[in-house]
């Protein structure tokens, strides 16, 4: 069964605010994070933004780096981001031609490094 898709920033004022957070560069991506308001904070849902500036390159490879983000964080943020931190994506021209593993592997350690991973759940040995 495919992971479950990660709630999305809707307005400005979060990716402005998420922004004004912790970051983390890795070639692929920029990672944001910031604590979500608290009138907002859900048990279940983690809330994602992706962008992509024009930098990059046209409308296509611009869309099909934040398609990118978007599976690596579907695949990523459900199972091993927090619920109390929202999340922003940024895109860099590296993501195009960027290996789909390495994406995910620099996710997590991006999340690593900014001391935003969930805690794992203890596994149980009969």
């Amino acid at each position: 069964m495919a992971p479950a898709r990660p709630g999305r920033l809707p307005h400005r004022r979060d990716f402005l605010r998420v922004q004004a957070g912790r970051r983390c560069a890795m070639p692929g991506f920029v990672l944001q994070v910031a604590p979500a308001p608290e009138t907002i904070v859900r048990p279940s849902v983690v809330r994602v933004g992706f962008t992509v500036s024009r930098k990059v390159g046209n409308a296509v490879e611009r869309n099909r780096v934040r398609r990118r983000l978007r599976e690596v964080a579907r695949l990523v943020i459900p199972g091993r981001g927090r619920a109390d931190l929202d999340y922003v994506l940024v895109g860099r021209q590296a993501a195009l031609g960027r290996d789909f593993a390495l994406l995910q592997s620099e996710l997590v350690e991006a999340l690593k490094r900014l001391k935003a991973l969930a805690p794992q759940a203890p596994v149980a040995t009969p």
